[in-house]
């Protein structure tokens, strides 16, 4: 392993603030269908769950380049965000953001689904029984029992946005300094001699998150679980 140099330590804060910001952003919306899919059935839930876990099961290249046709500047979202807001999502952090939300959006919703799934539905009653709200209830009740599930969600969702790199290279390339996120960054090493160095020690630092993202989820649930027995 090897020092790195100011441009590579921008890649791993990079990844950070892409992972926190896609886990962040993503979380509201994964709670709300994850509790779609488990409690509710309507027309379409098939197909809602389809899209949702389309990003497993399509090559991330292919992800990628559907975000950059719908969100380049050219394309019908991207366009559109652009003219009217001036936001501009590909080749840009932000764009990396999306893509690596997108991708570990299903992990996400998954593991809150398993949680909303595995709360007894007579408890939300008995307190719907005494005059709770419907938002009281999912607040008071609901959210305790399913936040194990939650941070469980959120940390899969963090490593795997940390790890994204077919569809983030796809819509928004590898800028050092911009778009650069340390998967990139490991490819980028790879590619010219002498480079082996530098991106094992970038590989050493991802271990290290990770691990620590999930001895913090451990720890997190741990203490929930506690709270809730007592």
């Amino acid at each position: 392993m090897e020092a790195l140099g100011p441009e590579t330590w921008q890649a791993v804060a990079l990844s950070l603030r892409v992972a926190l910001v896609a886990t962040l952003l993503s979380l509201p919306f994964g709670i709300g269908i994850a509790w779609l899919l488990a409690r509710r059935d309507f027309p379409g839930r098939g197909v809602l769950n389809g899209l949702v876990h389309l990003p497993l099961i399509l090559p991330p290249v292919v992800t990628g380049y559907l975000l950059l046709l719908l969100f380049g500047r050219q394309g019908p979202l991207g366009g559109l965000l652009h003219d009217l807001f001036g936001i501009t999502l590909a080749f840009r952090w932000t764009g990396a953001a999306l893509a690596a939300a997108i991708m570990a959006f299903p992990l996400m919703v998954r593991a809150i689904r398993l949680a909303f799934e595995a709360v007894d539905p007579r408890l939300e009653a008995a307190a719907a029984t005494l005059g709770a709200s419907a938002p009281r209830v999912f607040a008071t009740v609901t959210l305790p029992l399913i936040a194990p599930g939650i941070v469980a969600g959120a940390i899969l969702a963090f490593a795997k946005a940390m790890g994204e790199f077919g569809a983030t290279i796809t819509f928004v390339s590898n800028i050092p300094g911009e778009t650069q996120t340390i998967p990139s960054a490991i490819y980028a090493f790879l590619q010219v001699p002498g480079g082996e160095g530098a991106a094992l020690t970038l590989v050493a630092i991802s271990v290290a998150i990770a691990m620590g993202a999930l001895v913090a989820s451990e720890w997190i649930g741990a203490r929930i679980a506690r709270r809730i027995r007592g």
